[in-house]
């Protein structure tokens, strides 16, 4: 016996004796695979659902990695010289090498006039056209609305090209050609001037290139340029001499004094819609971080569901080690077995995700609002082989995870070292949390995240000893109390406390995540919502206006213009250098009372009268240490650098942003500084709370206003009954974010209350004998069904219990980070999550034990 188990060993009989040993292995495998099918089923709907995921996310990155913006205006010229969108910062992190971060700009970065000058000098090029793009607002005093078309110069419609269908070309100021998708004819008047053309192409007013040059109103300076060649001349020909011509001139934007960059391809896009690269970029982030949520998940599901398979068979191989088997023999049987099951599990879901991904990314870029104007996302056939290499990755991972819960055939005990890891990762979890409270913003929910799956995972460790915990504690009540089937179930507890641990882990996990998803985004939006309404202290908001019109109007006692632009903020955390783009405001110092309330809690904010100044959200000033007085550096959304003096802090910077500047300040830096809306305060306004405000006088101001205006744009009363919605700004890519995040949680809650069904009916397949057995001796069916309800009781109630302090400490963390209060969750929402786990934990008890007759 001793020389066959060598020679199956391998240790001693050489390549001989390994091909004597394969057959066994393959023979144990392909046995053990047709008697336990049904268990190995849990498995496979895992791996499934896993490689539906993860290759659903393998072709988003794909489609978003290859993403650009459209070429739509310059598709005619084959290069457009234009500045750079995108900001750097280098940096040296403690200890480590210069890294250099980048951001990407909304803003548009412009550059000298002169430009067009020297590439019309450029050999082989037959067109430099200069571009303005620029907001024209059509309305009226008996319009309630106020519409806004792109304007731009009837010479730059060559670099579409968008040829005349009808008229001619604008020859002198207030005559426009229209583009076909406006609907307007020859004839018509719109935004004051005369349609004297329509041309093909979108909903746009050409004008002549001096008024075009006027009402872009940065005189010296163009968008872009347009460089159309000779023909006959290669594109990759005429890059090289506009790029060498640049180069020579030594031409800088007139923001950061960047160099010039030279277009061609896709990348001519990015001069046109400015705001394509930039949420590609996030997108790509938020889409890897999210892989990296779904694998860890997924690694703990799947390690549950293969230890609880493994662990059910545990007689099986003590019979095997017993008649000669060795362990590794054990071992590669059980990786070879599993490994079947992945393979076939993993091919079918990433064919489900293949045929999933287009109609989920096609119905995603349908929704308005979602995927920024303008942002491509292609996606090639040949992108579809990322499918693959998701299903291998998770064949991969589950095959990792035989081999760890094989390891030690026939000495299944409890493990010293398992505990220590246990308690490591607790304590790991608890630090990760404390590290939230001392961050903010997306920091901030990084940690809790860390922490909360760091948190799940030392519970999945600990889970014998947390079930044994929770039955000690109810020991006593469900003998005294339950009758029979409670000493039933309190004797099956104690004698089987890993299995109870096994089954409350993904209990455990399901509550916890969907605890920490829910209500972390519950009570930033309950948070903010109560910043905005605290802040917005008018009685009316205008559009389509100006404060300065605003204000002379009879029963007007102040108003602020209100710009929504971003900036750039250069920073390290925790050594790590990042630049974050942040949502800011321009408005009135003179008009901010009565009108909008930051809450100052430092200095005052009648300093933003200056220039140069700025007021800071008092997280961002203590992460930054800066107090009224300091100074801090930041990067305008044409990614011009200043250095603002603080001259307030104020604690409503969810709603309001992290900072509030000057009007004066950030308007040069806009691409459109027209204000997004104009909040006014009526004379003998005594209320800070937009609730309670009435305002009679607010239709007479209107009616007042639109009749002062002798042109466009008209005025358009937001709201003539208070309250007044409330001011607040929107994180950048806070709609793409938001439907992306919700959709791939649902996933991953999915896949969890999935692991729940999954290893309770593993466990419920592994012990109908036992209940069998329990029958033979005299229980009734009754005593049985109560014996396990008890146990789904106690599943739930613990499950629910440890899930929830799991959940709320990295929770805790994160709402006092960014709120200072604690985490809130809707009761509907807590209602859910009960009910869910609830219905699933009944259903993985009584649904195996039900079916009578079904195979292991």
């Amino acid at each position: 016996m001793r020389r066959a188990r060598e020679r199956a060993e391998g240790g001693s009989g050489g390549p001989s004796a390994r091909r004597v040993g394969n057959p066994a292995v393959r023979l144990l495998a392909a046995r053990s695979l047709r008697a336990h099918r049904a268990a190995w089923t849990a498995v496979f709907a895992a791996v499934a659902v896993t490689s539906a995921l993860l290759g659903t996310l393998a072709l988003a990155l794909g489609s978003a990695g290859l993403g650009h913006a459209r070429v739509e205006r310059y598709a005619a010229a084959p290069v457009v010289v234009a500045g750079d969108q995108e900001i750097r910062w280098t940096t040296t992190p403690w200890g480590g090498e210069p890294q250099t971060e980048t951001a990407g700009l909304t803003e548009r970065v412009r550059i000298p006039e002169t430009a067009a000058e020297v590439l019309r000098a450029v050999p082989g090029v037959r067109e430099a056209v200069p571009d303005h793009a620029f907001v024209v607002r059509d309305g009226g005093a008996d319009r309630a609305d106020t519409r806004a078309y792109a304007g731009r110069s009837w010479p730059a419609a060559r670099l579409a090209p968008y040829r005349l269908t009808d008229g001619r070309e604008p020859r002198r100021s207030g005559e426009a050609v229209a583009g076909a998708a406006l609907g307007a004819a020859v004839g018509d008047t719109v935004a004051g001037r005369k349609v004297v053309g329509v041309a093909d192409g979108p909903a746009a007013l050409y004008v002549t290139a001096g008024e075009a040059r006027r009402l872009a109103g940065h005189p010296g300076s163009v968008d872009a340029v347009g460089v159309i060649g000779e023909p006959g001349v290669p594109a990759a020909t005429l890059h090289a001499r506009v790029r060498a011509a640049l180069d020579r001139a030594g031409l800088k934007d007139t923001a950061a004094g960047q160099p010039l960059r030279a277009l061609t391809g896709d990348g001519r896009g990015g001069a046109e819609h400015l705001g394509a690269p930039p949420a590609r970029t996030e997108l790509l982030q938020l889409l890897g971080a999210v892989s990296g949520t779904v694998l860890m998940v997924a690694v703990l599901v799947l390690a549950s569901l293969v230890a609880q398979a493994l662990r059910q068979r545990a007689p099986e191989r003590d019979l095997l080690l017993a008649i000669g088997a060795t362990p590794r023999q054990v071992r590669a049987a059980a990786g070879r077995e599993v490994t079947r099951v992945a393979a076939a599990a993993a091919l079918l879901g990433a064919l489900a995700s293949a045929a999933l991904f287009p109609i989920l990314w096609t119905a995603l870029e349908a929704r308005p609002g979602v995927v920024p104007e303008g942002l491509e996302l292609p996606t090639p056939p040949w992108l579809f082989a990322g499918v693959l290499a998701a299903a291998a990755l998770v064949v991969g991972v589950t095959r990792l995870v035989v081999l760890v819960a094989a390891r030690r055939p026939g000495r299944p005990g409890r493990g010293g070292a398992r505990r220590v890891t246990g308690i490591v990762l607790l304590v790991a979890g608890a630090g990760a949390a404390g590290t939230a409270t001392l961050q903010g913003g997306d920091a901030a929910g990084a940690a809790a995240g860390a922490a909360t799956v760091t948190l799940v995972a030392g519970c999945a460790l600990l889970g014998p000893w947390i079930a044994g915990a929770a039955m000690t504690v109810l020991d006593r009540p469900l003998r005294r109390l339950g009758g029979a089937p409670g000493r039933l179930t309190a004797a099956g507890a104690g004698a089987h406390s890993r299995r109870l641990g096994a089954a409350l882990v993904p209990v455990v996990l399901v509550t916890s995540f969907a605890l920490v998803q829910l209500s972390a985004g519950a009570t930033m939006e309950r948070a903010a919502t109560a910043q905005a309404r605290a802040a917005t202290t008018a009685d009316l908001a205008l559009t389509g206006t100006t404060a300065e019109r605003v204000r002379g109007l009879p029963g007007v006692a102040t108003a602020t213009d209100v710009l929504r632009s971003s900036v750039v903020l250069a920073r390290t955390q925790a050594g790590t250098p990042r630049l974050d783009r942040l949502p800011v405001l321009g408005v009135d110092a003179d008009g901010l009372a009565g009108t909008l309330d930051p809450g100052v809690v430092a200095g005052d904010l009648d300093g933003l009268r200056r220039p140069g100044t700025v007021a800071v959200g008092a997280d961002t000033a203590r992460s930054l240490d800066v107090e009224p007085g300091g100074t801090v550096e930041l990067r305008l959304g044409d990614g011009t650098p200043r250095r603002l003096r603080v001259v307030a802090v104020y604690e409503r910077s969810l709603a309001l942003g992290e900072f509030l500047l000057p009007k004066a300040e950030l308007a040069p830096h806009m691409s459109d500084p027209y204000p997004a809306r104009v909040l006014t305060a009526r004379s003998g306004s005594v209320s800070n709370a937009p609730e309670s405000v009435t305002a009679p006088a607010a239709p007479e101001a209107v009616k007042l206003l639109a009749a002062s205006e002798s042109v466009t744009p008209s005025v358009a009363p937001e709201a003539v009954r208070p309250p007044v919605a409330p001011e607040s700004v929107t994180a950048p890519g806070a709609a793409l974010n938001g439907i992306v995040s919700t959709g791939i949680v649902a996933a991953i809650g999915g896949l969890t209350v999935l692991s729940v069904l999954s290893t309770l009916a593993l466990i419920g397949a592994g012990r109908r004998d036992e209940l069998a057995l329990l029958r033979q001796v005299g229980a009734s069916a009754g005593q049985v069904r109560r014996m396990l309800g008890l146990e789904a009781g106690f599943l739930t109630a613990t499950g629910l219990l440890v899930g929830l302090v799991v959940g709320a400490v990295p929770l805790t963390a994160f709402a006092w980070a960014l709120t200072g209060g604690p985490p809130h969750l809707p009761p509907a929402q807590a209602a859910a999550i009960a009910g869910v786990v609830l219905a699933t934990v009944v259903a993985g008890v009584f649904g195996p034990v039900a079916r009578r007759g079904a195979g292991r």
